[in-house]
């Protein structure tokens, strides 16, 4: 049984490698993507007029002017001292082609005193790289590879990710099977099967010790053991020490990529999950958005005056425009606290584009099991859950990914290696023997 597993372990391990070597090293990045985009881009991030800022709606009126074949699709409705307004963009239907326009950006940057444009960029653009597209470049290729769409569906990369994440969360139980020590059948032959699964080639257990005493090594180091026994100790002690945490990493992962398709339908089974306004509406065709009948001034008045009457603490921080479903939603939060507590995100009411209704609302930690277990997903993969301290955590585990994918593989090499050199000597043996 033991080989077996091993085998399940090596080739799903090989398997998965090349991914998670990629997802660790963007995870341990985009762990400070917001950080890392005002470094990189202090021309967009920052806005030096002095005075008071224009209401973030005429900014938007003013982009759409500029941008006939562009919507307006997200609006920070309030301007922190010193720093720009990022505005969402959607394409408008071309009159002359009745499809999209593609007007080249998704994001305009600017000053909420002056209302002067401080740039523009394509957030989540696979090419050209460059400094303003830089972090949503790694942001994506950690959860899409930017695998393109084919055949009109433009998740094959999600759904490949979520595949592996699948994979990943099985493995975690197989590899922490794997290293507990061999029941002993009698001294001699358990040794020999200690020694044999050891692929650094430990010494033979003594005699005589107890369970937790020869599961012991499997959590150490020998820092001073030799390459090998150094590589094949970083992989399986690291494995140990971090088994919660990398458990955490790739059931969140396949939950938050394979959501719709498998996660909700799941957890349905054993809770009730309310439905959100999107999944309960259709989507319209790409190339058929959905005109709103109502501006984003009403929308904010009514998503104000309902929260007023619900006692919401938070003012209305954001709204945004889904032209796919032709929803409205109005997010609460006071500026700079976008995430929300812990990372779940904001309260947020949503309102049909066409007659205004209410359709609906999210209110963070709050719900059935299901739904609290749901929205805990993403805060729990970006460590946002436990705020810094985790985010740093959750970044240091990006780096143990990569590097227990790189061990992974050196130790299939090096066993591959020595089973092809055991091969030729018996056979040179058998060709000297005849």
């Amino acid at each position: 049984m033991r080989a077996f597993w091993t085998l399940v372990h090596r080739y799903a391990g090989l398997l998965m490698a090349g991914f998670l070597f990629i997802s660790g090293v963007t995870g341990a990045i985009i762990s400070w993507d917001h950080e890392l985009d005002d470094v990189l881009n202090p021309h967009l991030m920052e806005a030096r007029t002095q005075g008071p800022a224009q209401a973030s709606l005429a900014l938007a009126r003013q982009v759409e002017a500029r941008y006939p074949d562009v919507r307006v699709s997200y609006i920070p409705l309030h301007a922190e001292k010193g720093e720009s307004i990022a505005l969402g963009i959607s394409p408008r239907v071309d009159p002359a082609t009745k499809k999209l326009a593609e007007p080249g950006f998704n994001q305009v940057f600017v000053d909420p005193v002056s209302g002067a444009e401080l740039g523009k960029r394509e957030w989540g653009a696979v090419w050209p790289i460059t400094k303003e597209t830089f972090v949503s470049f790694l942001y994506r290729l950690h959860y899409t590879l930017h695998i393109p769409e084919m055949w009109g569906i433009d998740r094959w990369g999600i759904w490949l990710l979520g595949g592996i994440a699948i994979i990943w969360t099985l493995d975690c139980f197989v590899g922490f099977y794997l290293t507990l020590p061999v029941r002993r059948r009698n001294g001699n032959s358990a040794a020999r099967a200690v020694a044999s699964d050891d692929i650094a080639g430990d010494k033979p257990v003594p005699a005589g010790k107890s369970w937790w005493q020869r599961w012991q090594p499997a959590w150490k180091v020998r820092w001073n053991g030799g390459s090998n026994k150094l590589n094949f100790d970083l992989h399986r002690a690291f494995s140990l020490w971090t088994w919660a945490l990398l458990f955490i990493l790739a059931f969140t992962a396949f939950s938050l990529n394979l959501y719709n398709e498998v996660f909700a339908p799941v957890m349905k089974t054993f809770s009730q999950v309310t439905p959100t306004p999107f999944d309960t509406r259709p989507m319209a065709d790409k190339h058929h958005p959905i005109e709103p009948r109502l501006g984003y001034a009403e929308v904010i008045e009514r998503a104000s005056n309902e929260a007023i009457n619900r006692k919401w603490a938070e003012p209305a921080g954001g709204v945004f425009y889904s032209q796919e479903f032709g929803i409205y939603g109005v997010s609460f939060f006071t500026p700079g606290n976008d995430h929300g507590t812990g990372g779940v995100g904001t309260a947020a009411l949503y309102y049909d584009g066409a007659d205004g209704r209410l359709l609906g609302d999210r209110q963070p930690w709050k719900g059935t099991a299901a739904d609290i277990f749901l929205q805990a997903q993403f805060p729990l993969h970006s460590g946002r859950i436990l705020g810094l301290p985790g985010r740093i955590l959750i970044s240091f585990m990006g780096v143990v990914v990569a590097m227990l994918s790189v061990t992974g593989v050196i130790i299939w090499w090096r066993k591959r290696a020595s089973r092809v050199t055991v091969a030729q000597k018996r056979q040179r043996g058998v060709l000297v023997a005849e």
